[in-house]
């Protein structure tokens, strides 16, 4: 069974068990201070799992592709990808723990044909200090589960990882209570960090048993399911959101209880093939093929180099097809390196012409069963990334002669850390890279080279940090005067809409460029086109009225709770905040009508122009659909 099959068979097992399938959010995030990428199939839902009424119900499935960049130095294992595809379902205050497990089991043994004999899981063990019980529940649930496929659960307490990795397990033992370091879910992490009024709770893991021959007692200890070795392979996640935390640090039970589950698409493929390594599946293996014929060169001998190739191509890819363009900001800069480590693991394999062009026709048709919603510019990421490695091997070509260069006029002999930094900062060639190129031209480096790059890193970084302070870090593309001005229509866009349309809509986004403005904003409808008139028509006015526009700092608490400021990530300003008021007051007035007060109070790092009038007319472009709740206006000020 490949991962697009395994992909159908898990929503149209969800759907024939009540739920609606709901559209993946885009990986690249806009206008979202805490991450570049959507990084679970959780984050989407995040406001309905903290109580926001779903408008497709109670619930929910999906399949959602996401990246965790944090685990790029670990791609080049058996099991590490920095992006992966992961699969979804949620009850919202609609069935628990029974049903969940239940029909987990029942996907996992029954549609994907996995081994009940080799599944195992793990449970919350409980905290006594917080008054929360251990999860015998789920335990009790599991064991039954196990009962009648025939298989053995007894249940067994770890504690923590290293009480396993000293332990082990006992034949028989299937189900395992962990501490909260491993079982507790929470926005914070453990129980301790959990944020106040939060819905946080326990969940219950489901791993792969791969054998006893891929346990490296000597590297990791004894395995067991929380093991950091080869033999367990987490698949799933079922978090039972049945808690909240109060003001005193202590937790009480919800009234409607959440499941978030999460399961890896490629990790289940991996199973259903008995293959601990994620890169033998579907979605990786003809890339790997791929990579053998271009470098002639077998992939058992060259893990490390393959993998990675193959991993941050296929990342590559699904960002370009969402439309991201290589930059040196943000999100393109993350898109840019993905390409650049690419081509220089290609090097290392001896692959020195251009291999893009061949290696992404081969990722397309991996993703032909994803639609043109989820991946829209899917036509233009062969020109995209062949147009960047193209500009990356020139810089590399660059480098080599400045490097011989160097080598040639070197007084001492010897190249220092300093210069093999001047040539990754000039001409973004790689320190790995000129290192091994010193040593294949017959040079010599500084006995100190890595002291002397870290040295020259470390001045450069602090004059970079001297250099932003006071710059703006509101995510404009830049500051110029037209991104300014469609920042201020944004913050008059959005007082129409819940002037004219509804009260509680709340930005869900923005991308603001020297020619449009684009924002996104939760409602349960498309907008008509008598609407979207109204919201025009209001901006202007307020445009042609010509409000001032002004700013004050406040203490955050009383810029929400007083001033009654919009916001959309209050707990996560500082404790002082900017505040930008437009209209006839200041923000400590209350704001009235179009004539008089104020139109707009917004929580905001600035820039803004100093009169509404500056901006010229206000047109709406388009309106679509952005995700589930979520709708899309793009304008133009002409």
């Amino acid at each position: 069974m490949n991962a697009n099959e395994i992909r159908k068979k898990f929503l149209d097992f969800q759907v024939k068990h009540g739920h609606k399938v709901i559209p993946p959010a885009p990986i690249v995030l806009e206008n979202d201070p805490t991450t570049l990428f959507t990084g679970s199939g959780m984050q989407p839902l995040l406001p309905y799992l903290l109580g926001q009424p779903h408008p497709e119900g109670t619930r929910l499935t999906d399949s959602q592709p996401s990246m965790r960049l944090q685990d790029i130095e670990d791609v080049g294992d058996p099991r590490h990808t920095t992006v992966f595809e992961m699969l979804g379902n949620w009850s919202l205050g609609d069935y628990f723990k029974k049903e969940q497990i239940e029909n987990f089991f029942e996907f996992l043994t029954k549609e994907v044909g996995l081994d009940p004999e080799k599944i195992y899981v793990t449970c919350f063990i409980g905290n006594e200090k917080y008054g929360i019980p251990k999860d015998t529940e789920a335990a009790e649930i599991w064991q039954n589960v196990f009962k009648k496929a025939g298989v053995e659960a007894k249940i067994v307490e770890i504690g923590s990882a290293a009480n396993g990795d000293k332990r082990g397990i006992n034949p028989g033992e299937r189900i395992f209570f962990y501490d909260d370091k491993e079982n507790w879910w929470s926005r914070g992490g453990g129980i301790e960090t959990t944020p106040l009024g939060d819905p946080c709770g326990p969940d219950s893991e489901v791993f792969y048993d791969f054998g006893e021959d891929k346990q490296d007692i000597k590297k990791y200890g004894k395995s067991h399911p929380a093991s950091d070795g080869a033999r367990f392979m987490e698949i799933g996640n079922q978090v039972f959101m049945q808690y909240k935390r109060k003001e005193d640090g202590t937790f009480e039970e919800l009234e409607h209880k959440n499941v978030d589950f999460g399961g890896g698409l490629e990790r289940i493929t991996a199973a259903s093939i008995n293959s601990f390594d994620v890169f033998k599946i579907s979605l990786l293996a003809p890339i790997i093929e791929k990579l053998e014929e271009l470098s002639h060169k077998n992939y058992d001998n060259n893990t490390d180099e393959m993998r990675i190739i193959a991993d941050h191509l296929r990342g590559a890819y699904l960002l370009a097809a969402q439309g991201l363009l290589p930059s040196n900001k943000a999100q393109g800069y993350a898109l840019r390196r993905l390409v650049r480590r690419a081509i220089l693991k290609a090097l290392d394999l001896g692959i020195g012409q251009e291999f893009l062009a061949e290696i992404l026709p081969v990722i397309e048709t991996n993703y032909q069963d994803l639609s043109d919603d989820i991946l829209p510019s899917r036509k233009n990421v062969l020109e995209v990334l062949t147009k960047e490695e193209n500009a990356f091997r020139k810089t590399i070509n660059k480098g080599l002669r400045e490097l011989h260069r160097m080598a040639a006029s070197s007084a001492a002999g010897a190249l220092t850390g300093y210069d093999l930094f001047k040539l990754q900062d000039t001409y973004g060639f790689p320190l790995e890279l000129s290192v091994e190129e010193v040593y294949k031209m017959g040079f010599t480096l500084s006995k100190d080279y890595l002291t002397e790059f870290e040295s020259a890193l470390s001045e450069q970084r602090e004059r970079s940090k001297t250099a932003s302070k006071g710059m703006f870090k509101g995510g404009l593309s830049d500051t110029g005067d037209q991104t300014v001005k469609y920042h201020t229509a944004c913050h008059l866009l959005l007082a129409a809409l819940q002037d004219e349309i509804d009260p509680n809509i709340a930005q869900k986004g923005s991308n603001l460029t020297p020619e449009r403005l684009r924002f996104d904003f939760n409602i349960d409808h498309k907008l008509t086109s008598e609407e979207l008139k109204k919201v025009e028509d209001r901006v202007n006015a307020w445009i042609e009225a010509d409000f001032p526009v002004v700013y004050a700092e406040y203490d955050k608490d009383y810029a929400f709770d007083t001033l009654h400021a919009h916001g959309s990530f209050r707990d996560r300003y500082p404790d002082r905040v900017t505040v930008y008021a437009i209209g006839t007051g200041t923000p400590e007035d209350t704001p009235d009508t179009i004539d008089t007060g104020l139109i707009s109070i917004e929580i905001c790092g600035g820039p803004h122009v100093t009169h509404t009038g500056e901006l010229g007319k206000f047109k709406i472009t388009k309106e679509e659909s952005s995700s589930a709740g979520v709708r899309r206006i793009k304008a133009i000020l002409e």
